[in-house]
């Protein structure tokens, strides 16, 4: 059977869709599957991160999440987070961001970041497996996580500046990425 010329178009695209589409349900179930084996998620890319307290500046390395797939996955199914390490979620266009902890096994601390590069809101020790959302309540350009109690422990506090990227580590090695990740409005 020949397709008429203006059907060809539609037709792949319908063939492109099925593809990736299973592509992305066996990725899920590879995905579940690590999981139920206890198998943490791969970090994602790492970028160096200042907070400006009243005490001084607090340097974490965090990772990025920059994939609608690694944003939807966060943190769910760790088992740890090291004390100087965290995951920072970044919305462009800045928008109103609420979470939830469903599947994520540890207390965390959540941060959202307004655009000036202060902190709007934290959320501390955030409850493990629970449906209820958390939310500044405000437009944000990211929400960085942190292991529960950490923020306090650092002294960090609403208000604090935080940068992330290149002006935190100047001549630090950039990849093809780190333009996107560099958050600089305090430096």
């Amino acid at each position: 059977m020949r397709l008429p010329r203006f059907m060809i178009l539609p037709v792949l695209a319908m063939l492109a869709g099925c593809g990736a589409s299973g592509d992305r349900a066996m990725a899920r179930n590879v995905d579940a599957n690590a999981q139920e084996a206890g198998n943490e998620a791969a970090p994602g890319p790492l970028s160096p991160l200042t907070v400006r307290t009243a005490g001084g500046v607090v340097r974490l390395d965090v990772e990025v999440a920059q994939t609608p797939q690694a944003r939807a996955s966060g943190l769910m199914f760790r088992r740890a987070l090291a004390p100087d390490s965290g995951m920072l979620f970044l919305f462009l266009p800045p928008q109103i961001a609420a979470f939830w902890m469903k599947d994520t096994l540890i207390p965390l601390d959540m941060l959202f970041i307004r655009v000036d590069g202060t902190i709007a809101m934290i959320a501390p020790q955030v409850q493990p497996n629970t449906l209820e959302t958390v939310s500044a309540g405000t437009p944000v350009v990211a929400v960085l996580e942190l292991k529960g109690g950490r923020a306090a422990e650092l002294g960090i506090k609403e208000g604090d500046l935080v940068n992330w990227g290149a002006c935190v580590a100047p001549g630090a090695p950039q990849d093809r990425t780190s333009a996107i990740l560099d958050f600089c409005p305090g430096a």
